[in-house]
C-alpha cells in the first residue's frame, strides 16, 4: 500500500475535523469536496465570506456538501471567545483586546485558533499565503509542542517498489522552514523528524546528519555545526539511532556507507535525512522528486503542539488533498 492510500485508510478510521482557512480559493473548495465525498474527514471548515465562497464554488462547479462549514470570523458567535484567548496569548507583546479582536479575524489566525481550541483537529494553508505567514500565525496561536523550542518541516519522499529508505519511503528535513539553522535548531529538526518517521513510515528512524563531509573528511565551520547538533541529540535522546556527519551517498548507499564510515549502523541505511540548511534541503527534495521520480508530500510542519501544514502557492487540488491527509494523521 502506497503512502497516500495508507493515509486515506487511517483518515477514514479517525474521521477528524479539518480547517482550510483560505476558503475562497477554488482549489481549496474543490479539495474540501473531495475530502468529504470520499469520507476522509468528518467536517471541513472553510474560512471566509460566505457569499464569496459560494460564488467561487459555483464557478468551479462544486456543490458544497452538508459537512462543509463556512465560517466568517467577523460574524462568528465565537469571535469574543477567540479574541480573548488570542489577547491572553499576545498581551505580553503589548497587544490590546481591541487589536486582538481585529487580528483574530485574519483567516490564518482564525484557523489556527480553531485548532488550538479543539474546534478543528488540523489546519492546512498556504495556497494564497506565504510559508512565513502560515508559520507566524501557527507559532503565535498553536505554538510549539512541550519541550520543543524550534518548529520545522519535513517532506515524505515516496517511491513504492524502490529500495531507498524504508520500503521506498524517506523523511527529508528541514526543506521549508528554517533557513540557516544553528546546531541547536538542527538538533530540534532531527528530533522532530524522528517522530515524523515513526508516524508516517511506521518504522524506527535511522537518522543521517548530512554534510559535504563524511566523518571528518573535510573541515569547515558548517561541518562543525552538524557534528555539534549530532552530539546534542545523542545526549538528549540517547536511544535514537542517529549518526553523521555523512555525505549523501554514505548515508543511503550501503557499500559506500560502510566504506566511508565502517562500523556505523546508519551509514548506507538511513531513512531520515537531516539537511544542513534550507538551501540543501529544498534543492535536495526537488532533485529527488524531479530526477528520481519520487512523490514529495509536504512541507508538513513538525514540532507544533497540534497538526498544521503549509501548501505551495502553486499547489493543485490533489496537493491540497494529500497534504491534508498527511496533516490530519500527524501525531
Amino acid at each position: 500500500m502506497g503512502f497516500i492510500d495508507r493515509m486515506k485508510t487511517e483518515a477514514r478510521a479517525k474521521m477528524l475535523k479539518l480547517v482550510l482557512p483560505e476558503g475562497k480559493d477554488s482549489r481549496i473548495i474543490s479539495a474540501a469536496k473531495i475530502l468529504i465525498d470520499e469520507n476522509l474527514v468528518s467536517e471541513v471548515a472553510l474560512v471566509g465570506e460566505e457569499d464569496v465562497i459560494k460564488k467561487n464554488a459555483d464557478a468551479a462547479g462544486v456543490k458544497l456538501a452538508d459537512r462543509i462549514v463556512i465560517i466568517n470570523p467577523a460574524k462568528s458567535p465565537k469571535l469574543d471567545e477567540y479574541a480573548k484567548e488570542y489577547y491572553e496569548l499576545r498581551k505580553s507583546k503589548g497587544i490590546t483586546l481591541e487589536q486582538a479582536a481585529e487580528e483574530i479575524k485574519d483567516v490564518l489566525h482564525w484557523g489556527a485558533m480553531m485548532v488550538r481550541k479543539g474546534d478543528s483537529n488540523a489546519m492546512v494553508a498556504g495556497a494564497e499565503n506565504s510559508t512565513g505567514a502560515v508559520a507566524s500565525a501557527s507559532l503565535k496561536v498553536i505554538k510549539t509542542a512541550e519541550g520543543v523550542k524550534n518548529a520545522s518541516s519535513c517532506f515524505v519522499m515516496d517511491k513504492p517498489g524502490s529500495d531507498w529508505g524504508y520500503q521506498g519511503s524517506m523523511i527529508f528535513a528541514d526543506c521549508g522552514f528554517i533557513i540557516d539553522p544553528t546546531a541547536e535548531q538542527l538538533a530540534d529538526i532531527a528530533i522532530a523528524a524522528a517522530d515524523s518517521c515513526k508516524c508516517f513510515l511506521l518504522t524506527e528512524p535511522k537518522i543521517a546528519m548530512l554534510s559535504f563531509s563524511t566523518k571528518g573528511s573535510a573541515s569547515h565551520e558548517t561541518v562543525d555545526r552538524v557534528t555539534e547538533a549530532l552530539e546534542i541529540v545523542k545526549k538528549s535522546h540517547p536511544k535514537l539511532e542517529i549518526d553523521g556527519e555523512f555525505q549523501l551517498d554514505a548515508a543511503v548507499v550501503p557499500d559506500v556507507g560502510q566504506r566511508k564510515a565502517p562500523g556505523s549502523k546508519i551509514a548506507g541505511y538511513a531513512n531520515t535525512l537531516i539537511f544542513p540548511n534550507l538551501n540543501a534541503g529544498n534543492i535536495g527534495y526537488k532533485l529527488t522528486q524531479r530526477f528520481g521520480g519520487f512523490d514529495a508530500y509536504g512541507p508538513i510542519f513538525q514540532g507544533f503542539a497540534k497538526p498544521v501544514s503549509d501548501l505551495s502557492r502553486g499547489c493543485n487540488i490533489n496537493d491540497v488533498v494529500n497534504i491534508s491527509l498527511a496533516t490530519i494523521n500527524k501525531k
